[in-house]
């Protein structure tokens, strides 16, 4: 999709964060937006900032948690617009814990909004996406979608296997000869409010863990939001946003499973 003028994208965790900068950088290129989010206030200012820009843009109250729902949404958005052509599976949550203490209840919650939440929105709209005759598929996954990290083992599970869904379906796109590109998106440490919403084991003070995440974060939402339209455009099938995400690819390509070695030493020492 080299163009988006005129395209419908869609858009959920919308309310804020990278959600909120790529539908204002989508509005910027023409397009048109079908935004989301479980805080519909905040969904709806981010429409109302897309519309200054001159884009068409809804907002919809939406649990992508539901299934029943987000197919729900995805004939409204037809219903509403036409067609779909893009959608970008954003929503997402972060935890802090290890295996051995993480409870039941922290990996149910983080497993149904970043990787069920993910495949919801993939299977609702991907007919739609397909009869556009011009689309795309991408999913938000994260730098921790391609290294495991200590204390981190449920989130990167969680974004590695929307790493293993957008893999899948882009060799099957192409085997079946539909027009549809999927991109893989992996964010380093973006300058948003994810780590102040996130959860953590009780041993854990989130505070602090939130504000040594201020501390790192070194890349924008909008600069984010660039590179994700930009990997779009060109196609890409990993889009990697940050020096610090772009870092743990390369470790990976060159140690292979020997990544952790320094990832372990690296660790021990911030404990």
């Amino acid at each position: 999709m080299k163009d988006f003028h005129g395209k419908v994208a869609v858009i959920t965790g919308a309310g804020a964060g990278i959600g909120r900068a790529l539908a204002l950088e989508l509005a910027r290129n023409g397009a048109q937006l079908a935004l989301s989010g479980r805080n519909l206030d905040n969904v709806a200012e981010t429409a109302a900032l897309c519309e200054k820009e001159g884009a068409k843009a809804r907002a919809y109250r939406l649990d992508v948690v539901d299934r029943a729902a987000v197919y729900a949404h995805a004939d409204e958005v037809v219903a509403d617009f036409g067609k779909v052509n893009a959608v970008i599976n954003n929503a997402g949550v972060s935890l802090t814990a290890n295996i051995e203490e993480v409870s039941w209840e922290d990996l149910e919650w983080i497993f149904g909004i970043n990787y069920w939440g993910t495949l919801h929105g993939v299977k609702a709209f991907l007919p739609h996406v397909i009869a556009s005759g011009d689309g795309h598929v991408a999913n938000v996954s994260s730098m921790f979608g391609l290294v495991a990290c200590p204390s981190q083992g449920g989130y990167s599970s969680s974004k590695y296997a929307m790493h293993a869904i957008s893999d899948a379906l882009r060799q099957e796109m192409i085997i079946a000869g539909h027009n549809v590109g999927v991109s893989s998106i992996h964010p380093g440490m973006i300058k948003t409010e994810i780590a102040w919403k996130a959860r953590a084991a009780a041993t854990r003070d989130r505070d602090d863990l939130a504000a040594n995440f201020d501390r790192l974060a070194q890349t924008s939402p909008e600069d984010c939001a660039k590179t994700i339209v930009n990997g779009i455009r060109k196609n890409k099938p990993l889009i990697l946003i940050g020096k610090d995400a772009k870092a743990m690819n390369l470790m990976r390509r060159l140690l292979g499973s020997g990544y952790m070695k320094p990832l372990t030493a690296q660790m021990r020492k911030e404990i």
